[in-house]
C-alpha cells in the first residue's frame, strides 16, 4: 500500500493520496475550514472602525522595560473588544475615550503580535476620520466634536 503505483489508474490513486495528505498541512486546513475568518475579530477585513473604551498601558516584554500606550477598542461591525497599539510619540494624547478610531493589523509574524508588545495585534491609524500620523506631525488639528 505504501508504494507509488505504476499502471492504468496510478494517477487517480496519486491524486487521492495527495488530497488526503493536504490535511496534514496546517495552512491548508486553516484555508479550507475558513478558520482565520472565524477567529479573527476583524472578520477577514484589513481594517475596521471602533469606539475607544479606555486607554491602557501594557508592560513591554523582556529585556525591555517600557509602558506601551494602547487603547481598548470596541468594534462597530460585531461588538468585539480588542486592544490596539498607539504608534508615535504622544499619540495617546490625541485619542480620547468615545473617539471613533480605525485600526489595522500591526504586521507581525503570521498575523500575531509584533515586537515587545504582548498580545496586541492591531494599531490605530485614524482618529475621528483624521490620520493619526498627520495629527502627530502637526499637519492638522484635532477636530472638535
Amino acid at each position: 500500500m505504501g508504494r507509488k503505483g505504476k499502471g492504468i489508474n496510478a494517477a487517480k490513486r496519486a491524486q487521492g493520496r495527495r488530497k488526503k495528505a493536504r490535511w496534514h498541512y496546517k495552512w491548508y486546513v486553516k484555508k479550507a475550514l475558513n478558520l482565520k475568518k472565524k477567529s479573527d475579530p476583524l472578520g477577514g477585513a484589513s481594517q475596521a472602525s471602533g469606539i475607544v473604551l479606555e486607554k491602557v498601558q501594557l508592560e513591554a516584554k523582556q529585556p525591555n522595560s517600557a509602558m506601551r500606550k494602547c487603547v481598548r477598542v470596541q468594534l462597530v461591525k460585531n461588538g468585539k473588544q480588542v486592544t490596539a497599539f498607539c504608534p508615535g510619540d504622544g499619540a495617546t494624547k490625541m485619542i480620547d475615550e468615545h473617539d471613533e478610531v480605525v485600526i489595522e493589523c500591526i504586521g507581525g509574524k503570521m498575523g500575531r503580535s509584533k515586537g515587545d508588545i504582548p498580545g496586541v495585534r492591531w494599531q490605530v491609524i485614524k482618529v475621528n476620520d483624521q490620520s493619526l500620523d498627520a495629527l502627530l506631525k502637526g499637519k492638522i488639528e484635532k477636530a472638535r466634536k
